[in-house]
């Protein structure tokens, strides 16, 4: 199993309990691909970085291959060819591996495009190349004839106010001669904005092909049983089978029987008939991702998605837990005054949640380990902060709704800070532009004060019922990234992920009431000395501009300093950025 940002994992009984195999050998632990050799299941290659572009993805560092099982890894190349989406190890020469390189999420880079190795990783060729913005995102082998190669190019790219899918390059490619030359599918396929696409073979019948392919006109299901010559429409109109394209489209088709089909998006998807109509299945876990079949056995197979993997031995009717696979991940981590300390945290796809580790939660063995954690208020992407004063309260925020919960009684009061939804909204037509990571600053000088931001700070004194605005616009805010709503040129994602311009650190001095620093997501830093009333911008010019400001560090000894990191990734920049000041 790879993770987003666990690194690889591995079974030895069908999901009973999982091991880590790749910490201290992988310089990523977002894994995006990763497959075992038929012919020597003791070879193992596994491409880092995630194809699924949510704005948190995590850049690929090249591919690793293991010789003893996952006992021990190497790195053997590849490493500035981005997110390594697919890979395929051809099923009688494990020397033979193709993978496809979607490239630099955040920019333009020469390295996308389709690679193959014939000495098990020595040296890499690029077979298939696009443009310097179109990359590879799925290789399938034709079953039988593996010299037979599908491949899909994306043009695929995240930019810190916007999700880019699509381009009128790309679609799917065929090879017939090993991946020496190659010829784009268009007889049937749509021929105009073609977006992220995936291809879905089978032994139980090498000529069908089955594509899931984002597109403007005709996003949908498509089928070839000709081997690619030519392809049918099969569903256009289920739109569950095209959703957040750029974090989902996948297709996966039974190796026994040719019509039976499944597809993983927000909910998971089969159908017995070719692709004409569906049924959704239970899941441990929702956002499903990926799925492998037993090739001799249907009912056996192993499903991914945000919650983890599992297996199933009888068809998907049941599975394992995924409480056994430690890879949360956590968007920000809290710890309180109190003894033992409680550690809180907003964890990607689950609630807000906190535990005690400082002192076994029970003298007796949990039947499973989220017995051990409590619920706390907010959402996935947080924050989660607690009371300074009264450990009974914590504070939650989730795109703009902050939220106050008692543990003793375990209810919960949400209030929206504007009146106002994210969901469905340009950046230009919210009054408030909050990001889903909804910072949360509580007064270390007055516990009833409680700060939070949009373009502006936002205070309140009574738990979130009321606010008062107490700053101007604290952001860049250039027009041209407000004007439309996330996502282009054919599917738009409205989900509060791409609002630009927006508070995203927010501390006040410790040594000094009313010496309150903010951080934006596109730059600025500001910084107030009497609580509000009047506010400079003091960036230093070296900045680049854009960049997010994503944690700030008031010194616990003098009000005039304070430290404060900058990420530029988003932007295509790698380097880090750490600034101080001592003099406001």
């Amino acid at each position: 199993m790879g993770t987003t940002g666990g690194g690889v994992w591995k079974t030895t009984n069908s999901g009973a309990t999982w091991q880590n195999i790749s910490d201290g050998y992988f310089a990523a632990a977002s894994i995006g691909s990763i497959d075992v050799s038929d012919s020597n299941p003791d070879i193992i290659y596994a491409g880092t970085g995630s194809e699924g572009l949510r704005s948190n993805v995590s850049v690929g560092r090249g591919i690793y291959k293991s010789t003893d099982a996952g006992g021990t890894w190497k790195l053997i190349g590849l490493r500035d060819a981005g997110q390594l989406g697919s890979l395929a190890v051809h099923p009688t020469n494990p020397d033979i591996v193709f993978v496809a390189a979607l490239g630099n999420p955040f920019g333009r880079n020469e390295e996308r495009g389709i690679y193959r190795t014939t000495d098990g990783g020595a040296s890499w060729k690029k077979v298939l190349y696009v443009s310097d913005s179109t990359g590879g995102v799925d290789v399938e082998l034709q079953p039988g004839r593996p010299n037979v190669v599908y491949a899909s190019m994306w043009r695929g790219e995240r930019k810190p106010w916007t999700v880019i899918s699509g381009a009128r390059e790309g679609g799917v490619y065929k090879s017939t001669d090993g991946g020496d030359t190659w010829a784009r599918l268009t007889n049937g396929l749509p021929n105009g904005l073609v977006g992220k696409s995936n291809v879905a073979v089978t032994t139980a019948n090498p000529q069908r092909i089955y594509v899931l392919m984002e597109a403007a006109p005709g996003g949908g299901l498509y089928r070839s049983d000709d081997a690619g010559a030519s392809f049918m429409v099969v569903d256009t109109t289920t739109r569950g089978l095209i959703t957040r394209p750029f974090y989902y489209t996948n297709i996966t088709a039974d190796p026994r029987n040719d019509d039976v089909v499944y597809v993983g998006t927000e909910d998971f998807y089969k159908s017995t008939n070719g692709g004409r109509s569906w049924t959704t299945q239970p899941t441990p876990h929702g956002d499903n991702h990926d799925l492998w079949i037993n090739p001799t056995n249907s009912s056996v197979m192993i499903q991914s998605n945000d919650g983890g993997a599992n297996v199933s031995v009888d068809g998907g009717r049941s599975w394992t837990t995924q409480y056994n696979q430690p890879t949360a991940e956590m968007y920000q981590v809290y710890v309180d005054n109190q003894f033992p300390y409680r550690l809180y945290g907003a964890q990607q796809d689950n609630n807000n949640e906190l535990i005690i580790p400082s002192l076994p939660v029970t003298n007796k063995q949990l039947d499973d380990p989220i017995m051990g954690w409590d619920i706390a208020p907010g959402c996935e992407s947080g924050s989660i902060v607690p009371h300074r004063t009264n450990p009974d309260t914590i504070y939650g925020g989730c795109k703009g709704l902050f939220s106050r919960y008692s543990q003793r009684t375990g209810q919960e009061r949400s209030y929206r800070v504007g009146e106002q939804s994210l969901y469905g909204n340009a950046g230009r037509d919210l009054i408030y532009r909050f990001q889903r990571v909804l910072p949360i600053e509580t007064s270390p000088h007055d516990p009833a004060v409680v700060y939070t931001g949009s373009q502006y700070l936002h205070r309140t004194r009574d738990e979130g019922v009321t606010w008062e605005r107490i700053s101007p616009d604290l952001t860049w805010n250039p027009p041209e990234r407000q004007q439309r709503a996330s996502g282009e040129p054919i599917t738009l994602d409205v989900t509060g992920e791409e609002y630009y311009s927006a508070l995203y650190a927010i501390r006040e001095s410790p040594v000094q009431r009313g010496v309150i620093w903010t951080g934006a997501n596109d730059g600025p830093f500001n910084v107030t000395r009497d609580n509000g009333k009047t506010w400079r911008t003091v960036t230093p010019m070296a900045q680049p501009p854009g960049c997010r400001v994503q944690n700030i560090e008031p010194s616990p000894h003098r009000a005039a300093s304070a430290y404060y990191a900058v990420l530029c990734y988003l932007l295509g920049d790698f380097r880090p950025y750490i600034w101080r000041t001592d003099d406001f």
